[in-house]
């Protein structure tokens, strides 16, 4: 270190206060990892998804970071079968050209309001082009029972994200459509895996913009003193649908005839008389007269269309006609104004349920007869009634902010900025394609060298396609939609709305933004080789000491040693200022309270070393220059303390969350408390181990007989049932070419012959002498003998190596196969079994390879179920 070196015994006492960071986990932490892990997949609840995440991070020490930063070191510390079909979908996502591997939105801090499917969705897309991503949700429950119609591109996009890793029945077969709570539980876990930070409980009031004190485009909140309140953005994304808080977004209503709608959600009890019921995908009265008359004339219902579909809940949604309410109850007094017809106090409640339940029933043909209303977040019969006659849309999709320097972005998605209408199933597809069109225009945001014009230029032209757009219309590849437009719209024009009819959307402060010359837009991100300190520091040219002594002070307002900080200089000589904000930001790095029996020049080198180390930032003087700074140019250590400013500007404090008890979860799911589950974290480093010593057969080790008297009496009697198998039943031609078939046999078919004779008696052997069980494989009694022993074979390798048992049940013989090839590919350097070779073969090299490992004592029953 030379001159910033400290004494010995000074980097005795401090040298144990920063926390190393943590690269190896202990046995213990994996096993407890992975189990979080394989929780977190199954979680059904949003404080099950957030807890498990928050504990998964605390155990193999990491935090919410852009994507570069996070997810390669999740990705190597969960090393689990699970999870790597899961990183091999991120892996391929995450290298398409449009993110630049994560460096598109480099030192690009995005704030998102709203957890619903299209927040998520955006928040996802932001992260992979290397965006800082916050999501905030004003609420800790997911409860939306209501089911989206999905586009075939929607599909195509949640598969490639691993939606089929999460929850394996999504799309199955012919089915186009999944439940707003189990599609918010997909995204959710994906964008957590990816590193966003997400904040539940936590309410957008407004933005505050910045005054010069220090601070960048900030949020205020509900609670006002959350963590997040001091969060500094560049991007804010307004997800939070009709309730679209942010300011300055003008509306445009589009007024038809009246149109009442009601949704309705009832149990699925997944009886077989609910399986038989047919969906409904959308039926309206002109195609379909005679079914709509029928339910009039039998019901009183009169209706416009009707759709149906089964997921979770049994999900209907119609338009019915106000004369019908009226006549059915529903409706208590007619208005002409849709506000005061709809009203709840012109509203009968239980008139609504029974008229929702009478025209489920008519439409399945009654085979529901004992249908349950499911229940909402407030505790009701999940059942609504609402106008959509007119639908609101944003006038614009986009709007900039220039305060003191510091720019920002604001854009709407989903229901925000386009109101969907119900029966056409286009909420969902149009949400995500507001989604990816806002997440390229942060990607343009993120390069200074583009002219601000142009960027709300360009996004205006492709806003105008979006109304527009059908599954039909769309580009046919949907396996290669991304971020860029032209690879979702095939009729695009970028320059539909020129930058000069933008001005009105940009509010700023300094009149050279419109002096800005319009140049052609650059995708590439820029500067992609500078560290991204450079770029950040282009907010602002001149330090203002104040401004940083504002800012540290406000950071650290809950410590006593505020009160002494009067001036920029004695962050420095105070030796806590530092030290403090390090543990605030990154407890996992310092503990503050480990400092007090430390100098102050023992506490400035302590941050200086975690500054460097954990952040690049190069020290300008050693701990005991820092204290009194009298040789040191004032111009250096300001620029020292505004470098500390930016890297934690864009960061959020910690804050911590008790830990989360998943006894329960064990419980549900079926975990054993005892001992924690298989951990496969290091399977490809056992590959490199060396061969184990050759030993005797396996049929030795089963099996007390002599040698050649075991052989011949085995082979013997195989030959014979291999005659019997030959022969027909009840004679013929060929029972008389059967016997000499062994004779005519070439040598290459009679070796193979003797093979599958091999592995023919291998098996028996296993079935036949083993009686009693350790080990229990229900629900295979179908198989052939053959794929039975690969099961077996690799029940005992984890048995014999990780001391537990394995257990195959409720899974298909597909998932079995592919468990099965896992351990003996990954784990074992063995070669996976092509399609075209034998079965038995393959299970005689099986055999020959594991010989060693197969211990007498060791037995299996094959249970019929």
């Amino acid at each position: 270190m030379g001159m910033y070196s400290m004494s010995r015994p000074t980097q005795q006492r401090t040298m144990p206060q920063q926390k190393p960071p943590k690269q190896y986990l202990t046995e213990q932490e994996a096993i407890a990892a992975s189990e979080l892990f394989d929780l977190f997949c199954v979680a059904t609840t949003m404080r099950q998804i957030l807890g498990l995440h928050r504990d998964m991070c605390d155990i193999l020490g990491l935090r919410p970071a852009p994507i570069n930063e996070f997810y390669p070191m999740l990705k190597a510390k969960i090393r689990s079968w699970k999870a790597q079909a899961l990183w091999k979908k991120f892996d391929a996502r995450a290298a398409h050209r449009v993110y630049a591997k994560g460096t598109a939105c480099n030192g690009t801090h995005v704030l998102v309001i709203g957890a619903g499917p299209c927040g998520l969705r955006t928040a996802i897309e932001a992260q992979l082009l290397g965006a800082k991503v916050v999501v905030l949700e004003k609420r800790d429950r997911i409860t939306r029972n209501n089911v989206l119609h999905l586009w075939p591109f929607v599909i195509t996009d949640l598969r490639n994200l691993g939606a089929k890793k999460f929850y394996g029945k999504f799309c199955a077969g012919s089915i186009d459509h999944i439940s707003i709570r189990q599609l918010q539980i997909i995204l959710m876990k994906v964008a957590l895996l990816l590193g966003v930070e997400i904040h539940e409980n936590v309410s957008f009031e407004r933005t505050i913009e910045p005054s010069g004190d220090g601070f960048g485009w900030r949020a205020a909140v509900t609670p006002a003193d959350h963590v997040v309140s001091y969060y500094e953005f560049d991007v804010l994304i307004g997800a939070d649908g009709k309730r679209n808080t942010l300011e300055g977004f003008k509306r445009k209503e589009f007024r038809g005839k009246l149109a009442i709608a009601i949704t309705a959600n009832f149990i699925n009890k997944k009886t077989e008389a609910e399986a038989k019921a047919e969906e409904i995908s959308g039926v309206a009265f002109i195609f379909n007269q005679s079914f709509f008359k029928e339910l009039y004339e039998k019901t009183g219902i009169d209706l416009e269309n009707i759709v149906y579909y089964k997921d979770e809940t049994h999900y209907f949604v119609m338009t019915a006609k106000k004369h019908s309410l009226i006549d059915k109850g529903v409706i208590l007094q007619d208005f002409s104004d849709p506000a005061e017809l709809l009203a709840s106090v012109n509203v009968s409640a239980e008139k609504l349920l029974d008229y929702a339940r009478e025209a489920a029933e008519f439409s399945t043909k009654y085979q529901m007869p004992n249908l349950e209303f499911a229940v909402n977040h407030y505790g009701k019969p999940d059942v609504a009634m609402f106008d959509f006659t007119s639908m609101f849309a944003a006038e614009t999709s986009c709007r900039v902010m220039l305060r003191h320097g510091h720019r920002l972005l604001q854009c709407l998605v989903g229901d925000s900025l386009l109101e969907p209408f119900w029966p056409t199933g286009s909420g969902c597809a149009r949400g995500f394609l507001s989604s990816m069109d806002a997440a390229y225009a942060t990607k343009l945001w993120s390069n200074p060298r583009n002219s601000i014009m142009g960027v709300v230029a360009q996004r205006e032209s492709i806003y105008r396609l979006l109304n527009q757009t059908t599954p039909e219309n769309l580009q046919r590849d949907t396996g290669s939609y991304t971020v860029d437009p032209a690879s979702r719209y095939p009729n695009l024009n970028r320059t539909a709305v020129s930058p000069y009819q933008v001005k009105t959307l940009i509010d700023s402060d300094d009149p050279k933004v419109f002096e800005q010359p319009i140049a052609e837009i650059i995708t590439t991100p820029a500067l992609a080789e500078a560290p991204a300190l450079l770029r950040k520091s282009r907010r602002s040219t001149d330090i203002v000491p104040e401004a940083l002594l504002h800012w540290v002070c406000t950071q650290l307002h809950m410590y006593d040693f505020v009160k002494e900080l009067q001036e920029p200089a004695d962050i420095l000589k105070n030796g806590k200022s530092l030290c403090a904000l390090i543990s605030r930001f990154r407890p996992d790095l310092i503990d503050y309270s480990a400092t007090r029996d430390l100098t102050l020049a023992e506490r400035n080198e302590v941050a200086f070393r975690i500054l460097e180390a954990e952040y690049q930032l190069p020290r300008i003087m050693s701990g005991e220059k820092s204290v009194d700074l009298e040789k040191v140019d004032t111009r250096h250590w300001l620029h020292y303390l505004n470098q500390v400013r930016e890297v934690f500007r864009g960061e959020v404090p910690y804050l911590k969350h008790p830990k989360m008890d998943i006894s329960e979860l064990r419980e549900k799911y079926r975990l054993n408390n005892a001992h924690a589950q298989p951990d496969f974290s290091k399977l490809l480093q056992l590959s490199t181990k060396p061969k184990y010593p050759k030993a005797k057969s396996p049929i030795e080790d089963m099996v007390d007989v002599p040698q050649v008297v075991q052989r011949r009496s085995v082979l013997d009697e195989e030959r014979v049932k291999r005659v019997r198998r030959h022969e027909p039943a009840a004679g013929g031609p060929a029972a008389a070419s059967s016997p000499q078939q062994g004779q005519t046999d070439t040598p290459r078919r009679a070796k193979k012959r003797r093979n599958v004779e091999k592995a023919a008696n291998i098996v028996h052997i296993m079935l036949d002498r083993h009686q009693s069980t350790c080990i229990v494989i229900n629900e295979l009694s179908d198989l052939h003998s053959e794929v039975f022993t690969i099961y077996y074979l690799c029940a005992l390798m984890v048995f014999c190596i990780f001391r537990t048992s394995i257990r195959f049940t409720n899974l298909t013989t597909f998932t079995h196969t592919n468990v099965c090839y896992c351990l003996l590919v990954h784990h074992w350097g063995f070669i996976k079994k092509k399609r075209h070779t034998n079965i038995n073969l393959y299970i005689h090299l099986l055999t020959l390879r594991f010989a060693h490992i197969l211990p007498k004592q060791f037995v299996i029953k094959r249970q019929v179920p």
